[in-house]
């Protein structure tokens, strides 16, 4: 999908949308404008955020289809020009036409070039399909819709839109890498889809079985040990600032590219969807990329633990035990939980190598997390108030939201083991929290953290505002709020 911001419209127009407030039409000629305050009464049009009126207007031997996209009654933001945006990808995307002109010429909208930007940012996401693998879709259910066109965001709208640009690239990176099956993405293949980050400035370092052995990553390659592919840990690091002294602000993501479970093995039913139990390292992959994209000036570095877990005859057991990267002893009860077996050394490695005095790790960790929140937000555990609230308040502006949950010492208790210095699981009740506790035990003392359960968000069975059904791009946009709000120079 192209995306051009123009002075006029093009000659060849079809089809214009006009972004209104409220029913505050446009001026448009006499008979347009009869037709639409008819059609806005007859359809119940009022404006409202996301909602079109649709008609067709004769214009010489033929005529113009005018879609009307409302922005909110009052107080238009660059949500409601998003959902406008979105809204009309959605109607236009299969429909035969080929451009969407928005046309902003005589708004009442005061700061058109916001507008334009998160309008065209709308369209541009929600028209987001991957039909790699559709060979026999009918011409009808092909997406025809292949330019947006904005016309009257004046000259600051090409501006406000590159960050959005940047995000929207970060964004795919990352639906494109959770909605891939599993024999096309695994470790060694996800580390190939990133290498061409290192074109926007990512130094890109990655540690095979041999590094993670020397390095005594035993919890990593615990789960790593029943598959056939060789586990990777993927190191990103962007450093947009000429600061080389500062450590650098940490993202760990959990990349288990396919989850059967192990020996633990999950219900058949469904099981075809832990291609995307990767989707926390797809996010950091993600973020890494918008903010390179858009040259952020801040020291960060993405890590993704990259595995595959699978039952073999060389398969983790329940019972056995792993030494991990920080030397502390886990008593595997159940190789389903191997989430936190990743980001347990992979966190250890950070720490040794980085010394960041933040990280925030992202995770499709728990089911327990779906039950307890569905699929409408992700869970935040922290064991820093300053940072759990940076980070709800990312939620809150980039939409991707999140909800806090608690830690503590008779949380903790739960997951001691008998044999060696915890177990990977406590009892069934507060699982989410459990999962938590046992990542914090690999964070160093005066280190802000914050893990991040995103297990029912990464994925969705219906449409939203910015996505189609299938993935999201979860995460992307809230850590590069969160960065950008706390991080950048």
């Amino acid at each position: 999908m192209q995306v051009r911001f123009e002075d006029s419209r093009p000659a060849d127009m079809r089809t214009v949308a006009y972004p209104v407030a409220g029913t505050a039409f446009p001026a448009i000629d006499a008979a347009a404008a009869a037709l639409a305050t008819a059609s806005a009464a007859a359809q119940r049009f009022e404006g409202d955020a996301g909602t079109l009126l649709d008609l067709f207007v004769p214009t010489g031997d033929g005529a113009t289809r005018v879609l009307f996209a409302g922005v909110g009654k009052a107080a238009p933001s660059a949500a409601t020009y998003e959902k406008a945006g979105s809204a009309l990808a959605a109607r236009l995307l299969t429909s035969g036409e080929t451009t969407l002109v928005v046309d902003l010429t005589g708004s009442s909208i005061a700061d058109t070039a916001t507008a334009a930007a998160h309008i065209a940012f709308g369209a541009l996401m929600r028209s987001w399909r991957y039909d790699k693998y559709r060979t026999k879709l009918s011409d009808t259910a092909k997406p025809t819709l292949t330019d947006i066109v904005i016309v009257g965001g004046g000259a600051g709208a090409a501006d406000a839109y590159a960050p959005l640009a940047a995000l929207a690239e970060g964004l795919s990176l990352t639906r494109e890498l959770v909605t891939e099956p599993a024999n096309i993405i695994y470790p060694e293949s996800f580390v190939a889809r990133c290498r061409p980050l290192a074109d926007l400035g990512i130094t890109i370092t990655v540690l095979g079985e041999a590094e993670m052995e020397a390095a005594g990553m035993g919890a990593i390659l615990g789960v790593s040990q029943g598959s056939a592919r060789e586990a990777q840990l993927l190191v990103l690091h962007w450093n947009g600032t000429d600061d080389t002294g500062t450590p650098p602000l940490a993202l760990v993501g959990k990349g288990v590219t396919f989850d059967t479970g192990g020996i633990s093995i999950k219900p058949a039913a469904g099981m075809e969807d832990m291609k995307w139990d990767m989707g926390g390292a797809g996010a950091v992959a993600g973020a890494m990329a918008t903010l390179a994209g858009r040259k952020a000036k801040v020291n960060v570095v993405g890590i993704c633990g990259l595995v595959e877990n699978m039952p073999s005859s060389t398969a983790t057991r329940p019972g056995d035990v792993v030494t991990s990267m920080s030397g502390q002893t886990i008593e595997v009860i159940n190789t389903d939980a191997e989430g936190r077996l990743v980001l347990c050394d992979a966190i250890t490695w950070v720490q040794k190598n980085y010394a960041p005095k933040t990280i925030v790790d992202l995770a499709t960790l728990t089911g327990a997390m779906i039950v307890a929140l569905g699929h409408e937000y992700g869970g935040l555990f922290a064991n820093d108030d300053g940072l759990a609230d940076q980070l709800l308040a990312a939620g809150t502006a980039s939409g991707d939201m999140l909800w806090r949950f608690p830690l503590g010492d008779p949380y903790d208790k739960l997951i001691d083991s008998p044999i060696a210095d915890m177990k990977n699981v406590g009892p069934r009740p507060g699982g989410s929290i459990t999962a938590a506790q046992f990542i914090k035990r690999f964070v160093d003392k005066d280190v802000r953290w914050a893990h991040l359960d995103i297990a029912g968000m990464v994925w969705a069975a219906k449409p939203g505002t910015l996505h189609d059904k299938g993935a999201t791009g979860y995460g992307v946009r809230l850590l590069d709020s969160f960065v950008r709000d706390n991080f950048e120079s």
